[in-house]
């Protein structure tokens, strides 16, 4: 895509987010939101505030990654405890956790300071199962990506012309528990577990995607498949006597097995 067209991207971005200003944005660590985050911060200056949750579900890389640009772009950052873990309907974890987990983000945000609460959700999102867009919608949050026409695709272009070139190859990292089978209570102590399993594994294997899926009698450790056919017998044997040593102190299953990625696999429907 050519740098002209780039270009007109952003600076219909800038105009709208002056017609929304002030806004308030929720910024997990992901290129969508924070790359929504460096753009609104440049443009509106202090008629942004950016918000960020600190929670078990939130990978401490992700909340560094947040405080590290904050410093950078000079953001208005508050970082705050959106509840949900004092949620049991979002502890129960049912097949719309999503819904529960946004509300309270929003209703924090909502009571935090006045303007337009946005978000970094994107033309892709929309053909997904979302059940926080429903939360979204309650609390009037606006999409710019969406109003604005832009995929995934075009978001990582923008990021890169804003000068964030590591941000834009971020892979999809959808909170930890999403890691957690629908059905199953949903633990800080698991979900540190299932991001100690995926930043070792990152660091070591490398992979371009990996899911640590917690699931009632399994953890099954999911690769992109040109990783997971690098992975050696002894290498994966040696993988999963480490695993479930991590695992033993928080009783879960014994057995380890290494699959191929799928996204949105830890959703069971009928659970």
């Amino acid at each position: 895509m050519s740098e002209a067209i780039i270009r007109d991207q952003i600076q219909r971005l800038a105009g709208l987010l002056e017609d929304l200003a002030p806004v308030t944005i929720a910024v997990s660590g992901g290129v969508d939101s924070m790359t929504l985050a460096i753009l609104a911060g440049r443009t509106l200056s202090d008629r942004a505030t950016m918000f960020h949750a600190i929670s078990p579900a939130v990978p401490p890389a992700a909340t560094r990654r947040i405080e590290d640009t904050a410093r950078r772009e000079c953001w208005n950052l508050r970082l705050v405890n959106a509840g949900e873990f004092a949620d049991e309907d979002y502890r129960r974890n049912p097949y719309e956790r999503c819904f529960h987990c946004k509300k309270n983000l929003y209703a924090t945000l909502a009571s935090s300071v006045p303007g337009t609460i946005l978000s970094g959700t994107n033309l892709d999102d929309m053909d997904d199962f979302r059940p926080g867009l429903r939360a979204a919608e309650r609390f009037s949050v606006r999409h710019p990506f969406v109003d604005s026409g832009l995929d995934k695709a075009a978001i990582r272009r923008i990021c890169r012309d804003l000068g964030y070139p590591e941000i834009a190859r971020l892979p999809a990292a959808p909170c930890l528990s999403s890691r957690v089978q629908t059905g199953l209570r949903i633990e800080a102590g698991v979900l540190g577990f299932v991001d100690r399993v995926e930043s070792t594994l990152r660091q070591t294997v490398g992979p371009g995607a990996v899911r640590c899926r917690i699931r009632p009698d399994e953890i099954a450790v999911q690769l992109d498949p040109a990783s997971l056919r690098s992975l050696s017998t002894e290498e994966a044997a040696s993988w999963k006597d480490r695993i479930r040593a991590m695992a033993a102190p928080l009783d879960l299953p014994a057995e380890i097995r290494f699959e191929p990625y799928r996204m949105g696999s830890a959703f069971v429907p009928d659970a």
